[in-house]
């Protein structure tokens, strides 16, 4: 099975004339089919660690690498979906999904056809031809993971992809997340703060403080495969287990007010 994995990597910042370490010597894998989640306050270092993964910065030490193999930037193994969607707005969303797989010179008809299929696998099929501007902020988040998915990535990285979208869209789209990742067997990695978000879309839940970035927890928890087989939302996030990793998490970090919950909403 794939792994990508982040070995010792440092990555140290110079701000106001002093170095700033964000990560130091962090070490982590995500397995495809797996679903790692990071969770943390902003400023700690996942946006940082996931830029380091996806190839867009290169770590001072240590490295990156894919079942073995060093990466020294970007590829098509790693799609990224961000949390301001960084559409093309001149084009339409069939064109924002395509432009990928033109950039790696497959005809024109390939390409559409390639990206009407993932169009539908988000749902936005019939919205093959709206622009960005037409677009809900839902909508744009859906065009985001098609554009990551139509290059076919064994890895899909999200940074905090979720954290602009009003309660109930969140949910849905934390819904369509699983969706994909049980139908395509992708490996996800995704950052966030929210707590509901991690234990829902988390096969293992990493709990990171810092700068620098550190690991002080890990979990394994079984919500998003007991979704992926079937059981209802508003079962699992009813599910007294549920409550209970949910407070023990927010109660480890009650005192940074930048870990909040804002989510209330269930799904139905």
């Amino acid at each position: 099975m794939s792994r990508l994995t982040a070995e010792a990597v440092s990555l140290s910042f110079e701000q106001h004339g002093q170095i700033r370490r964000v990560l130091h010597e962090l070490t982590l894998d995500v397995t495809k089919g797996e679903s790692l989640v990071v969770l943390g306050p902003s400023g700690c270092g996942k946006s940082t660690l996931l830029n380091v993964l996806a190839g867009f910065q290169q770590p001072d030490r240590g490295r990156v690498q894919i079942d073995g193999r060093t990466l020294e930037g970007p590829g098509g193994e790693r799609g990224v979906v961000f949390q301001d969607d960084a559409l093309m707005p001149w084009l339409d969303a069939l064109d924002n999904v395509a432009l990928g797989l033109r950039i790696r010179g497959l005809g024109r008809a390939e390409r559409e056809a390639r990206a009407r299929e993932v169009l539908g696998l988000v749902g936005l099929q019939e919205h093959a031809h709206y622009r960005v501007s037409q677009l809900s902020g839902g909508q744009r988040q859906r065009l985001g993971l098609a554009r990551a998915l139509a290059v076919e990535p064994d890895f899909l990285l999200l940074d905090e992809p979720f954290g602009a979208l009003d309660a109930l869209t969140r949910e849905r789209m934390q819904v369509l997340t699983l969706d994909l990742w049980r139908k395509t067997g992708k490996g996800l990695f995704l950052i966030t703060h929210s707590v509901d978000e991690a234990l829902f879309l988390a096969t293992d839940l990493v709990v990171m403080d810092g700068p620098p970035a550190r690991i002080v927890k890990r979990l394994r928890p079984d919500f998003a495969r007991r979704y992926a087989a079937g059981e209802p939302v508003r079962s699992i996030k009813s599910d007294p287990e549920f409550g209970r990793l949910r407070q023990a998490l927010l109660d480890e970090f009650l005192e940074d007010e930048s870990l909040e919950e804002p989510e209330a909403e269930h799904a139905h």
